[in-house]
């Protein structure tokens, strides 16, 4: 496996000592959240820390959405940036807030962190006000399959970190405030021949299912997975489920029907907790 310095940096990241509370407490100014943010250098390793939820004073996270509410499909090759908006109170104003994604059973033993590539050490979140108590602050984070997405083991269930300060000097943590899915990114081919083909012949439809691997940052197929073949008629924009098949040890797909009319096939699959749906561009058959 291979082990990244963003990855063990996660603990450090995590720990209340960076959040330097006594500080903000005396000044009365709220923290700096910037201090939170592990270092993405691969050569810089951090020690590890255990922070539970903190909170002082009355300020408050209201909401936290990731990714417009949509899982963060995350490919072999290519970085992919998504937001983070955290919704915040405090009755004397919304100073900053903060939000990153880590992975593992506990803080403790966190094997991944998906954080800000770069940021302004003096403000993370870019904050709005919709009043003079609440503001909506958003963070964009990057996962990457050379960097912080270094393994298929960290396909699933992410958990959201979330932080926030008042002007007055009060904050919140919450270590875990949701979860969010990262999913490793699928993909669907379709043929369907011989075309032309006289009405009544059979029609093979073959195809294959992969997915990428974190590992070797490769497409590999999808084994044993249930897949459907859908056929839409030529001028119609419904797809109809003909059947579902299962694809091999290598994710292929192979199955036959008999030519009835002109229209498209395309396989169809529904997705698993570490995968996205995906459906194949369909295949056009020209049936004489």
């Amino acid at each position: 496996m291979r082990i990244r310095a963003t990855v063990a940096a996660v603990t450090g990241a995590l720990a209340l000592s960076a959040f330097a509370v006594p500080s903000a407490q005396a000044d009365n100014q709220a923290p700096n959240l910037a201090s939170l943010v592990p270092s993405t250098s691969k050569a810089t390793p951090f020690t590890a820390a255990s922070p539970a939820d903190e909170s002082l004073g009355d300020t408050k996270i209201t909401g936290v959405t990731v990714n417009s509410g949509k899982n963060i499909v995350v490919g072999t090759t290519v970085k992919k940036s998504f937001t983070v908006s955290v919704t915040a109170t405090d009755p004397e104003g919304v100073q900053d807030a903060f939000a990153m994604l880590w992975h593992g059973p506990d803080t403790e033993n966190a094997d991944g962190a998906i954080v800000p590539e770069s940021l302004d050490q003096e403000q993370v979140g870019n904050c709005t006000n919709s009043s003079a108590t609440t503001a909506t602050c958003k963070v964009t984070l990057i996962a990457d399959p050379n960097e912080n997405v270094y393994s298929n083991i960290l396909a699933g269930t992410w958990k959201v970190w979330a932080a926030a300060a008042g002007n007055d000097g009060d904050y919140v943590i919450r270590e875990a405030y949701k979860t969010a899915k990262v999913q490793r990114a699928s993909k669907l081919t379709v043929n369907a021949s011989p075309e032309p083909v006289k009405k009544g012949k059979t029609i093979t439809v073959t195809g294959k299912l992969s997915r990428a691997n974190w590992d070797d940052n490769k497409y590999h197929g999808y084994t044993g997975q249930s897949v459907k073949l859908q056929f839409r008629k030529k001028g119609s924009d419904t797809y109809t489920t003909l059947k579902t098949i299962k694809s091999n040890s290598t994710g292929e797909l192979k199955t036959t029907v008999t030519a009835s009319s002109d229209g498209y096939f395309r396989y169809s699959f529904a997705g698993t907790t570490t995968t996205p749906a995906v459906n194949a561009t369909g295949d056009f058959v020209d049936v004489q």
